[in-house]
């Protein structure tokens, strides 16, 4: 049963000091509420079972991050639990696009040096503008895009708040596209 907003601040406020119980009765409170976001997203019960543990260990560890005036306390674990499960997605997607590209350097008899060729090049043309992004930014959409962290991993890496990651994602994926259409 989904305790009051005023009911699950003082939880968290108490699992912020280390209180086992009031984790507990948190857990207790609002798991079927987290479930159901993250099964929403994933659709499959045993990742989502993995996911909700993952997202209770960390609103364990940054229970103390919970600030009321920002958001009501299901708003902020629902975030937690919604940025987690779209992890989840993108780490699976990151795998699938990683056994396609294994499959596309077996052995084929359709292709050719040609084709390899020309796929050096729009590589090494990615390459070059990756390398002319100013700063870290092609080091962070490497990370984001190849590795798969998630703009909260990006955020805590880089030191900056995750809306200066998003911003510097989506200004450096255009200068890409300028970079590669020129």
């Amino acid at each position: 049963m989904l305790a009051s907003s005023s009911d699950i601040s003082r939880l968290l406020d108490r699992v912020a000091g280390g209180d086992r119980q009031a984790f507990a009765d948190l857990y207790e409170a609002t798991a079927p509420k987290l479930y159901g976001i993250i099964l929403r997203i994933l659709r499959r019960r045993d990742e989502t079972d993995e996911v909700v543990q993952d997202v209770y260990v960390k609103i364990w560890q940054r229970a103390g991050d919970f600030d009321p005036a920002r958001a009501s306390p299901i708003t902020w674990m629902a975030t937690i639990a919604r940025n987690r499960a779209l992890d989840e997605v993108r780490r699976a997607r990151v795998a699938t696009v990683s056994d396609d590209i294994a499959l596309e350097r077996a052995a084929d008899p359709a292709r050719s040096a040609l084709g390899d060729l020309e796929a050096g090049e729009d590589r090494r043309r990615l390459e070059i503008c990756l390398d002319a992004l100013e700063g870290e930014r092609g080091s962070l959409v490497r990370l984001a895009y190849l590795d798969g962290l998630s703009r909260q991993d990006l955020a805590d890496r880089f030191g900056q708040p995750v809306g200066t990651i998003k911003t510097w994602l989506h200004r450096s994926l255009k200068q890409l596209r300028d970079c590669l259409t020129a």
